[in-house]
Formats: structure tokens, sequence, C-alpha cells
């Protein structure tokens, strides 16, 4: 009797010893993988495209509205250079770069406020938009008032067509279509919309 009870408590200490290691493996698989999820998500936010590359979340095709109408005489001609001394969505790497002028129109440029049709917070005061990237079917020639509500029918941004926007100010004056490497390095920005004289220096 006594050699089949201590057979049997041997052999429960070892299942016992068995369940224990198999636990202890499961939780380190549980652990490993938890780690591996943890390490994917910091990786995506601290990444460059989650922060916001802002010349790939640029979409400018470099197409002008019809009716807006080139500068007759423009400070900067196109395929002239300027240093940009403005930062315009954050963007950096933008002020102090040397641009090369594609474009020169005489216009009304606004500054507009509107939330992205593909989510996220709303843009408040954006430099810049024409009166002839709204879409409604008669603008008119005078500057629309501060306040006002207009649907935004370009590009510069994704998310920015078919927005609802509201008007901030508005100014005639001759807007500039650009291409600049930023300071900071990346890549190269083609055709952004807009700047105005004011934003611009010459090379010197």
């Amino acid at each position: 009797m006594k050699g089949k009870k201590i057979i049997m408590i041997a052999a429960l200490l070892i299942i016992s010893v068995f369940i224990l290691a198999a636990c202890g493996s499961g939780n380190g698989e549980t652990d490993t993988e938890g780690n591996d999820a943890n390490q994917q998500n910091t990786s995506e936010e601290s990444s460059p495209d989650s922060q916001g590359n802002m010349s790939k979340q640029m979409s400018s095709s470099g197409e002008v509205p019809a009716g807006v109408q080139e500068a007759g005489n423009p400070k900067y001609e196109v395929g002239s250079t300027a240093i940009i001394n403005v930062k315009h969505m954050n963007m950096e790497g933008m002020s102090g770069a040397e641009a090369t002028i594609t474009g020169a129109y005489d216009t009304t440029a606004y500054t507009v406020s509107y939330t992205p049709t593909t989510g996220g917070e709303p843009v408040e005061d954006h430099k810049w938009v024409i009166h002839e990237e709204f879409l409604v079917e008669d603008p008119g020639d005078t500057p629309l008032e501060s306040g006002t509500e207009v649907t935004l029918n370009t590009d510069h941004m994704k998310g920015m067509n078919g927005a609802t926007a509201t008007i901030d100010s508005a100014e005639n004056i001759t807007v500039y279509m650009v291409d600049f490497t930023p300071t900071t390095g990346g890549e190269k920005v083609v055709d952004h919309k807009w700047v105005v004289e004011s934003e611009l220096e010459p090379v010197e």
C-alpha cells in the first residue's frame, strides 16, 4: 500500500510539473505577442507618415481653374526664382526655401476655415484659396465677405475638394504657384498653391 501511495504521489507531482511548465510557456507567448503589438503601435505613431508628411498630403495637380487671369506684370516672372519667407500649413522646411515660379495670376485670394472631407481636425485660416476655386454658379467679381460659406472646388490638400468652408479674409492680389525643395530635405514640392507677393523675397 505504501508503495502504491508513493507511486501515486510521484505521478501527481510529475503531472503538476508538466501543467506548470505549460502555463508558463503560454504566458510567455502572450507576453511576446503583446510586446510585439505594443512595439508596432509605437512605431506607427512615431513614423513620419502618421505624423503628417505635408508633401505627401498635398494633392495638387498643378491645374489652374478656369477663368483665372495670368498676371500682366508680376514682380516675379514665371521661371524666375525667389525665397519663400512664410510657412503654410505647418510645413517644416518651407520658410527659407528657394522656389521656382511656375505661375502668376491676378485674382482675389482668401483665407478660409474648413473641415476636411476625409475627417480629422478643422483647418483654420488656410492660405490661400482663390476666387475661381469656389464651387458656386456665379461667384461674381466682388470679393466675398468674411463669414460667407462656400464649397471648395480645389485639391491643394487631401480632403479639401468638396469641403464646406467659411471665408476669413479676402485680398485682391497676385498669387504665385511654386516648386520648392524643403530646407529640411525630403521630396520636392511641385506646384504648391498659393503664395502671395509679400511671402516671397528676391534671391540675393
